[in-house]
């Protein structure tokens, strides 16, 4: 068995003890990148005691098959530590956003990071376009990253919040795309006026 969600190593051994005492191979996986449609787009990290049988039978298409040493947990460990970073970051910059804006000073910001750090406006943008439609599938994967970082022994406390920025968007999930402004106001509550 292999499996390819993101999970903790925890989970991920967890889960290969209980498929290995039933018999099986247990092989623990982690997918980075966007849907396998063409080559050197999507990474399979894999790890475990098949996993060298299991990269060689998905290198056929459009998948790249990776193997991480160590057992079980090892591919999770690299899921966990990417996601960490790509998802962890995007919540981060929309929470700047929503505060700014609840605080009625987004424009002086704006015009602050076109100065010193060009590219962040049209981050923004981004981590609202791409992330709100899908926000709802990563409240469970920031929480496995702060389990990980607690694991680990370090602090589990930013991506528990990354996990609560998620969540205050999963209503987009089967609308339309919306703008950054709407994806600000759904993360800030109302505040007493």
């Amino acid at each position: 068995m292999c499996d390819g969600n993101a999970v903790s190593p925890d989970t991920a051994r967890e889960i290969g003890g209980i498929v290995e005492k039933g018999g099986a191979t247990f092989v623990d996986g982690g997918i980075i990148g966007p849907p396998p449609v063409k080559p050197g787009s999507t990474r399979f990290y894999v790890s475990g005691a098949g996993a060298e049988r299991i990269a060689k039978l998905l290198t056929a298409g459009a998948l790249e098959a990776l193997v991480v040493p160590g057992g079980p947990g090892a591919a999770s460990a690299v899921k966990m530590a990417y996601a960490s970073w790509t998802k962890g970051s995007s919540a981060l910059l929309l929470a700047v956003c929503a505060l700014a804006s609840a605080e009625g000073v987004e424009d002086s910001l704006l015009r602050e990071w076109k100065i010193s750090q060009a590219d962040l406006p049209a981050r923004s943008e981004g981590a609202a376009k791409s992330n709100a439609k899908k926000a709802w599938r990563f409240i469970g994967e920031m929480e496995e990253i702060a389990a990980t970082y607690a694991a680990a022994g370090l602090p589990d406390g930013f991506h528990q919040a990354a996990a609560e920025i998620y969540r205050r968007m999963e209503g987009y999930k089967d609308g339309p795309t919306p703008s950054l402004a709407e994806v600000l106001r759904a993360l800030t509550p109302r505040r007493p006026a």
